[in-house]
């Protein structure tokens, strides 16, 4: 295995470029390098302390440029399912994120808050507000199961506000832009997959209805913070409980789900895959048939899009997040280098790695790739 040391001697273009500034809109990095946003339950009834505030300076001090808060809840009572997980909405809640970002920027990084709706994934029996039913396009679990409740036109106008509610306030307390969560089955996702959305009306039936919804979403946020806020949204063809599922079988249907939210706002396309090197259309031949999701999303948007998955680490997340013994080796980050060098992706955002290693972005710049720290789940579930 190539080491990290190695690559910078042979890629030193690559590496350098990494590390090049990134500006957008509201977004002024100083590198490439994001944190990818990762739940963990540390806000005791949706408030983020002054431990999640200097949680996330440190991989700021590491020097990530970008910070990607984990998932948090806009404002409807059904967004999610447990009482630790933060919210964007609330004085309390408000006034811990004002902390994070203070404490981010004074760390000489930037960051977004993750808008954050589960929809049905959230269940029958939730710990947060349990006697309120769980939403969906359909009423129907990613299985196809009857659950919940099936979102009316009155519904919808109100949670598309609900998303406009948490935007303006995350403006308000001084991040740096959003990202929308529409990936791996939560709500915006059930709406983009034919499996979860069997509505007959207007927001249903082919791809460009699927997407209906959330470009409404897009574009009243859009309307709401003006130009010049950068509007990040993360989207995957994977879902939590298929990893084979797919929002678009070809790069035409990719680029008939990606088109509406680009219209609507969207600045910045985020890419999530559980391994960041793998073909999106593994089948397709000739020089295109290399390009990972972020790659594709690039060709037939033409917007920046973000790359993830895996990112300094040798085994998905699956394998090393989830489970209670959870762990992974470092890796090399030769096919990064090989992505970026061929213009697939603007920004990578790299996860586990960073957990277990808040100084690892600083580290892979300065060669110091034999302190790396392999990531082990122990260090998920301690807030360091």
């Amino acid at each position: 295995m190539t080491s990290a040391n190695e690559i910078v001697d042979s890629h030193t273009t690559g590496v350098d470029g990494l590390y090049a500034p990134f500006e957008l809109k509201s977004l002024h990095l100083r590198n490439r390098f994001a944190m990818a946003p990762m739940t963990r339950q540390f806000s005791p009834e949706g408030v983020p302390g002054e431990d999640v505030a200097e949680y996330y300076r440190r991989r700021a001090a590491g020097g990530v440029g970008l910070i990607i808060t984990e998932g948090t809840y806009i404002p409807d009572p059904a967004a999610g399912e447990s009482p630790r997980v933060p919210r964007i909405y609330g004085k309390d809640s408000l006034s811990g994120w004002r902390r994070v970002v203070d404490a981010v920027h004074a760390a000489g990084g930037a960051i977004v808050p993750q808008l954050w709706h589960v929809g049905v994934t959230r269940g029958e029996r939730p710990d947060l507000n349990p006697e309120v039913p769980s939403v969906s396009p359909s009423g129907r679990t990613l299985d196809g199961d009857p659950l919940g409740h099936e979102l009316s036109s009155a519904d919808l106008d109100q949670l598309r506000q609900w998303y406009v509610d948490a935007a303006v306030d995350a403006q308000r307390v001084g991040f740096d832009g959003l990202e929308l969560h529409g990936a791996h089955g939560y709500l915006l996702d059930q709406f983009m997959w034919e499996r979860t959305n069997l509505r007959s009306d207007s927001y249903g039936g082919s791809i460009a209805s699927r997407s209906k919804f959330p470009a409404e979403v897009v574009a009243a946020i859009r309307e709401a913070v003006g130009p010049d806020f950068a509007i990040i949204y993360r989207f995957s063809q994977w879902k939590s409980n298929s990893y084979r599922a797919r929002l678009a079988q070809t790069p035409a249907e990719l680029e008939q789900v990606l088109t509406p939210l680009v219209d609507a706002g969207v600045d910045i396309l985020h890419a999530s895959t559980r391994r960041h090197w793998l073909p999106a259309f593994e089948d397709l031949a000739g020089p295109d048939g290399v390009l990972g999701l972020a790659g594709w999303t690039k060709k037939v948007t033409g917007v920046p899009t973000i790359t993830v998955g895996s990112i300094g680490l040798d085994s998905e997340f699956t394998t090393a997040l989830r489970t209670a013994d959870g762990t992974a080796g470092v890796a090399d980050i030769d096919k990064l280098l090989q992505q970026y060098e061929r213009a697939e992706f603007d920004l990578a955002a790299v996860g586990r790695a960073l957990i277990s290693d808040p100084e690892w972005v600083n580290k892979l710049r300065a060669g110091r790739t034999d302190e790396f720290v392999p990531y082990d789940n122990t260090y998920r579930q301690t807030l360091h």
